[in-house]
């Protein structure tokens, strides 16, 4: 390979991961925003999205802490459940979040699982990212939940969409008395 080549398909990939930035940047925002449904615009129609439960083990043990996908999960929804939770929030009589809790995520460590330079329209690519979404509720309830995401993102019709979502967080006991916020 020339570097002229070399130097094109190193160009590419930094726009590309860029681009997958910005677009968890914008979803991010959206989900603070509380504006779910262009965020579920961002979901592909056969979306799976999944929160695997956390459990104590030894170090021998490490490769088995999560969950399997077939196993007890926090969620693991379909885009028709997380349409129906989204209604819920948008009713305003959600006992669980109203009034309406202060989110905000935070998005970092941002890479591309494959270090690929180009994704065409029908193609996927694996990311890894980690977050910390904080969540105020009422006066006093405070919730700091922390961990790490893989997603698979495909292009349709030149937009990125999320096609699959897992969701690991960093505690096996979850301290938040619910999980209304999306991840």
């Amino acid at each position: 390979m020339t570097e002229s080549t070399l130097a094109q398909e190193r160009l590419a990939y930094l726009d590309l991961m860029r681009e997958v930035e910005d677009f968890f940047y914008r979803e991010a925002d959206l989900l603070d925003e509380r504006e779910y449904d262009e965020w579920l615009d961002l979901l592909t129609e056969d979306i799976v999205y999944w929160m695997p439960m956390r459990k104590n083990v030894s170090f021998k043990n490490r490769d088995r802490d999560i969950t399997a996908e077939d196993d007890l999960a926090w969620f693991h929804d379909d885009k028709d459940t997380l349409i129906k939770r989204v209604r819920q929030i948008q009713t305003g009589i959600h006992w669980a979040d109203e009034p309406i809790s202060r989110i905000s995520h935070l998005i970092t460590n941002i890479r591309l699982a494959d270090p690929i330079s180009s994704l065409d329209d029908g193609e996927k690519v694996t990311t890894k990212c980690r977050f910390i979404v904080y969540r105020n509720r009422l006066e006093t309830e405070t919730d700091i939940l922390v961990g790490r995401r893989e997603d698979t993102l495909t292009r349709v019709d030149g937009e990125l969409k999320i096609a699959w979502r897992k969701i690991i967080l960093d505690q096996s006991v979850l301290l938040a008395k619910n999980l209304t916020m999306f991840f």
